[in-house]
């Protein structure tokens, strides 16, 4: 009974604290290039009087190898489903206990017994989506929904190729390209996967960020895309278009939690119940052009946001779709042995 009751009490104290309308101070956020909210970042400042101070990053791999360097004074990561689970089993997270938190209720029962965060104990949703291939339909008018337009380029798109630098989802496309299951470690399947990315490589001008700026410019026709960029892409320039790779494409969450090593762990937890709320949710789709898993967001956002093929994958190609897993650390040695090579 006391145990029960200490937790209990311990909850409420909780949420006590989270919906206290001052805290003041300073929150650092560690998160993905092009991908916060100005507008819910000034009204978190301004409901709490904290000051937001935002640092970019391209890739899981950078976000983890700068935590695991420690120091870094950031309060808040936001690393994806596949790597999360890492971030955890190295005591880089603190356990905050969103589940606990007033805005829980908010989240979709889909995202809350996860995999890489069972009962969610160390982070909420930030958003969620997929990852395939934006193409220019001025520039090639063929078929987007394959991963041959980075793997076998038309002639049209060569030199004018993006690729994300982000190891797992672009293994995952080429493994499944050649016909593979996530995780693999067919050594058949990884040896084609070898010759082809570092086949290809040459014929592509970039493996960046997904500049809006660079495709609605004309330096990028074509590449590997993340969803929500495909579509602020196509809200700038409507000849491009966001192709579901037949042959298999990822569907992934990043999450937000706090650094075990945060210097403002309050202000952390007050971050990860304020973007729980509906509305704070909506700021973050409308903004990054992604589904965030907060029921009741769609409420406060746009009608393109609900209906866009890029945010509701058109019927033809759920079944290509699959939630990316985190693999095993053997397996992803493998896939860094190939990425590095494919890096050179």
């Amino acid at each position: 009974m006391r145990t029960h009751l200490t937790a209990a009490v311990s909850a409420l104290a909780l949420c006590s604290s989270l919906t206290s309308a001052h805290a003041e101070g300073v929150l650092n956020i560690f998160n993905w290039g092009e991908y916060t909210s100005p507008e819910l970042i000034a009204k978190f400042e301004a409901t709490y009087d904290v000051k937001v101070t935002l640092t970019d990053y391209d890739s899981n791999d950078t976000a983890l190898a700068k935590a695991r360097q420690g120091g870094s004074g950031f309060d808040i990561v936001v690393p994806s489903s596949t790597s999360l689970h890492i971030w955890i089993d190295e005591g880089l997270l603190l356990e905050s206990r969103p589940d606990q938190m007033e805005n829980f209720k908010h989240v979709d029962p889909r995202w809350v017994d996860v995999p890489f965060d069972p009962g969610r104990h160390y982070s909420v949703p930030w958003q969620w989506g997929t990852t395939g291939v934006s193409v220019n339909t001025a520039v090639y008018s063929g078929d987007p929904n394959t991963s041959a337009i980075f793997l076998d380029p038309p002639p049209e798109l060569v030199g004018k190729i993006n690729v994300i630098p982000e190891m797992l989802d672009v293994m995952d496309l080429t493994i499944k390209y050649f016909g593979g299951e996530s995780c693999t470690t067919d050594e058949e399947v990884l040896k084609k996967v070898h010759a082809k990315l570092v086949e290809a490589k040459p014929k592509w001008v970039a493996m960046d960020y997904p500049s809006i700026e660079k495709y609605t410019a004309g330096d990028y026709a074509g590449g590997t895309n993340w969803s929500g960029g495909a579509f602020r892409i196509r809200v700038e320039a409507p000849e491009f278009v966001y192709g579901y790779p037949k042959e298999g494409y990822p569907i992934w969450m990043d999450n937000v939690a706090v650094l075990a090593a945060a210097p403002n762990v309050e202000n952390a937890k007050l971050f990860q119940n304020f973007i729980m709320d509906p509305e704070n949710a909506a700021l973050i789709s409308i903004y990054a052009r992604y589904a965030n898993g907060i029921m009741g967001s769609e409420a406060f956002m746009p009608e393109d946001m609900t209906s866009a093929p890029e945010v509701a994958v058109p019927e033809e190609f759920l079944a290509a779709g699959e939630f990316s897993v985190a693999c095993p650390p053997e397996v992803n040695d493998l896939y860094t042995r190939i990425w590095t090579d494919v890096l050179k």
